[in-house]
């Protein structure tokens, strides 16, 4: 009996002191286990937010939370969707106190170039042949699709001004334009004037919406680029998303893009919480 309890206080000490292999001389942990497992009982982990052992509960899974820290329970959620319908994917808003701004001088020198670059505005045209575009900064912005039928819908939002004397007879003018570009191609367009006023320094809001449809799946940019397109009795200076007189300020004149991604799903991403 005393080499029996001796023996058993050893085999503890060495249990409790050093790593187990089975099937291999080389345990990398305190339990290594060379081959298939078949778990018969329960298994629990440390919950570190009360310091207790924690079974979970039905459907969760462990999940790791890196080197160093125990494994937690989680519970795993698959979006219900329903087929050929399309859901909200992602959706974003940004911002720009930047913009951009246009002398007399950036606009086509006669009216059979304007009539050119008008028959360029176009969906698909590149934005590398659309000359003297100027993008707004801080709206150039990456999205992703995840599926090859989708719809995109963006908004942009701006404040336009132009460095106007109170108006006159004739009247004055700007004529310009904004458009939306996904991957550097034309989605959207809009033309627009702003006109002198009674007041000096007119400033207009200018809005437009647009959609572009089945993506390729991946990872898209879409940005937002202006051109001043003609004048009329004015060498005005031409604001676009900033502002040009300090009768406003950035804050009045920042621009704002929206961007919504409805898609049929054809990836069904796992939620984990």
């Amino acid at each position: 009996m005393r080499k029996l309890v001796l023996l058993l206080s050893i085999v503890s000490g060495f249990l409790i002191s050093a790593q187990i292999g089975i099937k291999t001389e080389s345990p990398k942990a305190i339990l290594d286990v060379n081959g298939d497992m078949n778990l018969r009982g329960k298994l629990s982990v440390l919950n570190t937010n009360n310091n207790t052992i924690y079974e979970g509960t039905n459907d969760q899974i462990l999940v790791s939370q890196g080197e160093g820290y125990p494994p937690i329970w989680k519970s795993l959620r698959i979006p219900d969707y329903e087929k050929n319908k399309f859901f909200l994917i992602y959706n974003n808003s940004f911002s720009d106190k930047t913009g951009t701004t246009f002398n007399s001088t950036e606009e086509p020198a006669n009216q059979s170039a304007l009539t050119a670059l008008s028959n360029l505005f176009i969906e698909g045209t590149s934005f590398s042949s659309l000359d003297t575009f100027k993008k707004i900064p801080s709206l150039s912005q990456q999205f992703e699709a995840y599926s090859a039928q989708s719809k995109v819908y963006f908004q942009f939002e701006t404040v336009v001004q132009g460095t106007f004397d109170a108006n006159g007879n004739p009247d004055s003018s700007i004529d310009y334009a904004c458009g939306v570009f996904i991957d550097e191609k034309l989605a959207n367009i809009r033309l627009r004037n702003i006109k002198a006023s009674s007041a000096t320094n007119t400033f207009i809001t200018h809005n437009q919406i647009g959609m572009a449809q089945n993506l390729s799946k991946g990872i898209h940019t879409i940005s937002v680029g202006c051109k001043r397109l003609k004048s009329y009795n004015t060498n005005a200076t031409l604001g676009i998303g900033t502002y040009v007189h300090n009768n406003i300020n950035s804050f009045i004149t920042q621009s704002f893009l929206r961007v919504d991604v409805y898609e049929v799903p054809q990836v069904f991403n796992t939620i984990i919480n």
